[in-house]
């Protein structure tokens, strides 16, 4: 069975047939690095990393481009807000997604190319879309001409007469307000370049039609991102690149949101929880077997129970393989992932169906401990390592084996403050807060601060 992928552009899962046999070109849209990031960020790139791995799997040979875009709109506005150089905020938060995807367990893209990296690139293109009619210069910006790509909405399937697009700040001389910026003129105080239309700075979509172009061609195999970006930034860069003469991508795919109380997950709305707050209180393990459980195109609504029933879940595996190399010793992995797993990843990338097939060969695997079947509970940690491996999730792989020590340790002091707080909460449930406040500042003097939430008390190491 080939791999299958849903496809956004033709609302349908087809068959995935590379445009170079034995290889395939996948573009990434990356982080916007006006703050640090949140679960949600990083679930994007976990759900595509989970896809290079599938494909690396099936023998294919992978070039995966994640952008950065370290210049926007949100990176100035941050640098207003603080007072601090716009560079040194995208940079320190570049650094931020990469200790994220590092910390799940994310391999590293084959590049990973900046925005102001590729301004010569961009100037390229827009001087050949204005050449071609599809693109002009008004007061130091440069716009594309919606009207001049009959193709533009397709994607979001929507109709141009029905599109409201206001007039961002500082862009003048549209000849319609539904046509986007490429390029936007300098404004006192902000970043610039020299162009042939006067300095300024680059447009949100123009950065990821130059650099795909630059490292992927005219034409490649796979575009992602989330479905947030479907309109007006997937649409604004097919517009470009395809009026700019490239085939652009084959197929499009979008992961969904993680949400809280129904609402996205966004800085904006107060509603974040940030992927450095998170990993200090749940193993990374923990976390990427919860963040990858779902579908890709599953909404996941994020609750600390929520987070507790994967953590027991990713336990149960975990327990397995912990008995059966204490009793039998190392277990290399099988070579081949059994056939129904392989079906359900390759049914675009059926991660929750796979994972039950994980979750049977542990069951099957305790039976075989229980009626002391070394052999049998060999061959299912075998499967189940090659399983987990694919999916960046086998606790014996050097990732996570060679984790500090202190991880596991957080799991027994997580648990032990648990029951601590548990008793906490009892006194104030029957309104004895002296005992309350008195467990509360003996774990504050233990150097943990106690936050009361909707959800429930929470832990973190208090850093003051």
């Amino acid at each position: 069975m080939s791999i299958r992928l849903y496809d956004t552009s033709t609302r349908q899962v087809r068959d995935f047939v590379p445009l170079v046999p034995g290889c395939v070109s996948i573009y990434l849209c990356g982080a916007t690095v006006q703050s640090a990031p949140h679960i949600g960020h990083i679930r994007s790139g976990l759900n595509f990393d989970i896809m290079q791995r599938w494909f690396a799997y099936r023998g294919y040979q992978v070039t995966f481009v994640r952008n950065v875009t370290d210049i926007d709109d949100k990176v100035i506005a941050k640098e207003r807000e603080l007072g601090t150089p716009w560079w040194q905020i995208a940079y320190a938060n570049e650094r931020a997604f990469n200790d994220g995807y590092t910390a799940l367990g994310c391999l590293p893209p084959t590049v990973e190319p900046r925005a102001t990296g590729h301004v010569p690139e961009m100037i390229e293109m827009m001087q050949t879309l204005i050449a071609k009619g599809h693109a002009y210069a008004a007061d130091g910006n440069v716009y594309f001409d919606v009207k001049s790509y009959p193709g533009y909405l397709e994607l979001s399937n929507q109709k141009l007469e029905n599109l409201r697009q206001p007039e961002g700040e500082g862009e003048t001389g549209k000849r319609d307000p539904r046509d986007f910026a490429m390029w936007k003129a300098a404004k006192p105080g902000e970043p610039s370049w020299n162009t042939p239309w006067g300095t300024g700075r680059p447009g949100w979509h123009l950065e990821c039609s130059a650099m795909a172009h630059k490292y992927l061609g005219r034409a490649f195999d796979i575009h992602g991102g989330g479905i947030d970006l479907i309109f007006p930034h997937h649409e604004n860069e097919i517009a470009q690149s395809k009026a700019y003469g490239d085939d652009f991508a084959g197929f499009w795919v979008h992961n969904a949101w993680v949400t809280m109380s129904g609402e996205k997950m966004s800085k904006s709305l107060g509603n974040s929880v940030l992927v450095s707050e998170m990993v200090a209180r749940w193993r990374p393990l923990v976390l990427r077997y919860y963040l990858a459980g779902p579908h890709y195109r599953s909404t996941i609504e994020y609750s600390e129970e929520s987070l507790r029933e994967a953590e027991v879940g990713f336990g149960r595996i975990e327990g397995f393989v912990q008995r059966v190399v204490e009793l039998c010793g190392p277990v290399e992995a099988a070579a081949e992932v059994p056939p129904a797993f392989a079906e359900a990843m390759d049914d675009d990338l059926g991660v929750p169906q796979a994972l039950a097939i994980v979750h049977t060969a542990v069951r099957q695997g305790n039976s075989a401990l229980t009626a002391d079947d070394k052999e049998n509970a060999v061959a299912r940690l075998a499967e189940v390592r090659a399983m987990l491996g694919v999916l960046g999730l086998d606790p014996l792989d050097p990732h996570w084996a060679g984790a500090e020590r202190g991880e596991d340790l957080h799991g027994v002091v997580d648990s032990l403050v648990r029951m601590v707080l548990e008793q906490r909460q009892a006194a104030r449930s029957r309104k004895d807060f002296a005992t309350a406040d008195a467990i509360r500042d003996q774990l504050g003097q233990a150097g943990l601060a106690i936050e009361d939430t909707p959800s429930g008390p929470r832990w973190t190491i208090n850093s003051q």
